[in-house]
């Protein structure tokens, strides 16, 4: 587990923490499996990955998320740069997944999405 998350991580958990979005409760760092997640809310079975443009074309990080899916976790990875110039759209779309407006597994420029199907 990081001791500090990234500047990014740190302006989004302020939007997540004490149920400020949606009334979901979210964690930070939250270990499941092998990995550690940015952050998750439990309840609905959703993490919400901020990563850097390294992670873009990741391999690794598609294989963690269809481990994570097969595990009935829903994925959503939304970058840096839109964290710190689009955070209330960030917002948005992590808040659709809870809500049920997203869900099917999406893949776009700026964001994507890993469904795991139904919640209860």
């Amino acid at each position: 587990m990081r001791r500090d998350g990234t500047k990014e991580e740190a302006l989004l958990w302020i939007e997540l923490k004490g149920r400020r979005l949606g009334g979901y409760h979210f964690v930070r760092q939250f270990p499941i499996g092998p990995d550690i997640v940015d952050f998750c809310c439990r309840k609905r079975k959703l993490i919400v990955e901020v990563d850097g443009s390294q992670h873009a074309d990741s391999g690794r990080d598609r294989r963690r998320d269809e481990y994570l899916r097969d595990h009935g976790w829903s994925t959503l990875r939304v970058w840096n740069e839109d964290v710190l110039r689009r955070r209330t759209a960030v917002c948005d779309t992590i808040l659709a997944a809870p809500d049920g407006r997203l869900s099917e597994s999406v893949s776009a420029a700026d964001l994507r999405f890993t469904f795991a199907g139904s919640r209860p």
